[in-house]
């Protein structure tokens, strides 16, 4: 067997061990390249004589073509090879359902959608949101509120108090967004105009009460404002949030200590459906909210002077409303963090709530 013969059979065994594309380009430069074996042979014709060069001349140049059809060969079978196997791995079920893209697939928790109507509805009415510290002082949270030290109203509220501080002090977590009234009549001049949102926290659990749960507080202070304004501002919410054409609503005598009249509001509903509650109809009625005009003690606490100004203020439960709304047996529900039930009573994430457009749409 001749040198070139061996060389050959060396370069062809290689070739067919290339078991993927870049083996057998690491084949071709060993063979082929500036330093490549059947490169090394056609450099030595030039020291050959030219009885010696024609006869090894087409020798070299033919195992050059041989080695690079070779080449090109199985590079070819390794490309197909590699386009079956991904092909293979990639192969999708065309019985299965389409996959939802995630904006198809998430949603939004009904607290969240809720708060967002409850925005839209007062943003259109001329309100502003206001938000404070969920961890408040005794002071905010009771005394400014007109709830005076030893004042049975503080039973009222089942309170998490944190360990007294060095000074003897005890934090607390906020029993409602109540403290929030102060913190903005402190900061802004009337008129105001505030909706806040939040959450609060009592000691209570069960299908209807949470220990942490949420709270819509309303507040408007001005020279001039007075109950009827109150009526109609919760009138036009209801209809708005319920999203019917015509409610009524009996206000009845209430106490609340930061509240003076205060009134408790019941709506018109009907219940004889098992298990469902209609808002705009009916003859039965159904507790919603709490009201009144901002107590005077209130507004001297807020730095305001109750001879010039006065004001009305309301508060609700946004889970309680939520659950009316839509249909929520449980409020512990709300907290259990169940996707199956959140992708049952959720909302997709890019419908938002618009008065134009509807709330829940």
């Amino acid at each position: 067997m001749t040198e070139l013969e061996q060389l050959e059979r060396t370069i062809a065994a290689a070739i067919a061990a290339a078991a993927d594309e870049a083996a057998i380009e690491a084949v071709r430069v060993a063979a082929l390249g500036k330093k490549g074996s059947v490169s090394e042979k056609l450099k030595t014709l030039g020291a050959m004589t030219p009885e010696e060069r024609q006869v090894m001349g087409p020798a070299i140049n033919g195992l050059r073509d041989r080695v690079a059809a070779a080449l090109a060969a199985r590079k070819a079978e390794l490309r197909d090879a590699a386009i079956e196997a991904r092909l293979a791995a990639e192969r999708v079920d065309v019985t299965l359902p389409v996959r939802q893209a995630p904006a198809e697939r998430g949603r939004i928790h009904p607290i969240s959608q809720v708060i967002d109507e409850i925005a839209a509805i007062f943003g259109d009415l001329g309100f502003a949101i206001a938000e404070g510290p969920d961890i408040e002082t005794d002071y905010y949270n009771f005394t400014a509120l007109n709830f005076p030290e030893g004042h049975p109203a503080r039973e009222m509220h089942d309170t998490f108090f944190f360990p007294p501080d060095g000074k003897g002090e005890r934090k607390l977590l906020r029993t409602h967004t109540s403290p929030v009234q102060i913190r903005t009549m402190e900061v802004q001049k009337p008129p105001i105009r505030i909706v806040i949102p939040g959450k609060t926290y009592r000691q209570d659990s069960d299908a209807t009460h949470s220990p942490m749960f949420h709270q819509l507080e309303g507040l408007v202070i001005d020279r001039t404002a007075n109950i009827a304004n109150m009526k109609w501002v919760l009138t036009e919410f209801c209809k708005a949030f319920f999203e019917v054409p015509s409610v009524k609503m009996r206000f009845r005598p209430s106490f609340f200590p930061f509240t003076e009249p205060s009134l408790e509001v019941d709506i018109q509903c009907d219940r004889s459906r098992p298990g469902e509650v209609r808002f705009g109809e009916g003859e039965d009625w159904m507790e919603i909210l709490g009201c009144g005009m901002v107590h005077p003690n209130v507004l001297r606490h807020g730095g305001l002077d109750p001879d010039e100004y006065q004001g009305f203020a309301w508060g609700m439960g946004i889970d309680r409303i939520a659950m009316l709304k839509y249909g929520m047996p449980d409020l512990r529900a709300f907290f259990d963090a169940d996707a199956r039930w959140l992708s049952h009573y959720g909302f997709r994430p890019l419908d938002l709530p618009t008065l134009f457009g509807g709330l829940s749409s």
